[in-house]
């Protein structure tokens, strides 16, 4: 009988076998979570955030400096809140952070066009706005005080390079006669040309700083008028030996104008404007007093509410949108010029009514 040898040593390898298919599945699935993460906290989108920003007495203080100061001049007590509204605008926004604040039931989603032209930087944005505010002073600074009976000048804002009254004349000097017409207001420097064409020489007379001068240009040309084109743009200003400084940062747009505007009257007049209560509001102003319709007003109408306001001032342009949203225990009171807002909160002060949205 033969011996039979019998190798012994390490078992043999089995298969190799492949990932499963629920394996594969859950890899695949992560990954996507993982991706999608990614993507949804860092991926930007075309809109903007908008919602309830912050609010300022502008009777009161902010990084302590009064809001609306007046120098000069008689001041009188004030009572209560003049309060100026303003909207939050988040730009930069990723997908996840977009459908955060929408479901927070505080912020709408706009899209990004329509607050930024393309090719428009968020600093030339910021400017434009910052000039907004600054224009919105000057113009609630005016119709202020000519609602109290104040008198006004008429200045040149702007001169037109290689205009009739470049070189001539400067910013901020003081129109006081065009073509033999004395003006007293804005309104009536174009009229006062409305009788001459181009090429035509009148005389100007105007005040630089001190000094009275009368200077003879020649009129130029501009697209879309017969008469002849002076070249400046002519604004109303306060003529009083008083100043009013506006002081608040970080705050951009033109809708700050009718309560800046109701500041001033409150701290030139005696008596609470208000009654002593919290009323808020909104509305861009010009030196007539005329008050505009403005954006946001659904979120300025709930920031009023929250800080304890009870009295909402709507431009009249804004009422069917502030209608249908007011919050709860919000007045809405209906304003077309300075003079409604002041008659208004007069009445309300008193015990009486006011007209309402």
């Amino acid at each position: 009988m033969s011996d039979t040898a019998v190798q012994q040593g390490t078992p043999p390898t089995p298969p190799r076998r492949g990932l499963t298919r629920r394996t594969w599945t859950l890899v695949v699935s992560l990954t996507l979570v993982l991706v999608l993460g990614v993507l949804g906290g860092f991926a930007r989108v075309p809109y903007v955030a908008l919602g309830p920003g912050p609010t300022y007495d502008t009777l009161g203080q902010a990084d302590g400096t009064d809001v609306v100061e007046v120098e000069g001049q008689e001041t009188f007590p004030t009572g209560g809140r003049l309060t100026m509204t303003t909207v939050s605008l988040t730009d930069d926004v990723s997908l996840f952070g977009a459908l955060g604040l929408w479901l927070s039931g505080r912020y709408a989603l706009a899209p990004r066009e329509e607050f930024f032209r393309p090719g428009e930087s968020e600093e030339q944005v910021r400017d434009q706005n910052t000039k907004a505010f600054e224009d919105s002073q000057t113009s609630a600074e005016v119709a202020a005080l000519r609602h109290l009976g104040y008198p006004v000048k008429v200045v040149a804002a702007e001169i037109t390079k290689g205009s009739a009254a470049d070189n001539v004349i400067q910013p901020n000097d003081r129109l006081l006669e065009i073509n033999g017409k004395p003006v007293t207001t804005a309104d009536e420097v174009r009229p006062a040309l409305e009788t001459t064409k181009p090429g035509d020489q009148v005389e100007i007379t105007f005040q630089h700083e001190q000094d009275r001068r009368t200077a003879r240009v020649t009129l130029g040309r501009a697209e879309g008028r017969d008469s002849g084109f002076l070249g400046l743009l002519p604004v109303d200003r306060a003529d009083v030996p008083f100043e009013i400084k506006i002081s608040l940062n970080d705050v951009g747009g033109p809708s700050a104008g009718l309560m800046f505007a109701l500041s001033i009257v409150d701290k030139l007049t005696p008596g609470e404007l208000n009654g002593g209560q919290s009323v808020a509001g909104t509305g861009e102003i010009n030196e007539k007093g005329e008050v505009g319709r403005i954006g946001g007003i659904a979120f300025k109408m709930v920031a009023a509410r929250e800080g304890g306001a009870t009295t909402f001032l709507v431009p009249a342009g804004n009422c069917d949108e502030a209608r249908q949203n007011a919050p709860e225990g919000l007045r809405l009171v209906k304003v077309e010029k300075l003079d409604d807002a002041v008659r208004s909160l007069e009445s309300l002060a008193k015990g009486g009514t006011a007209p309402t949205c």
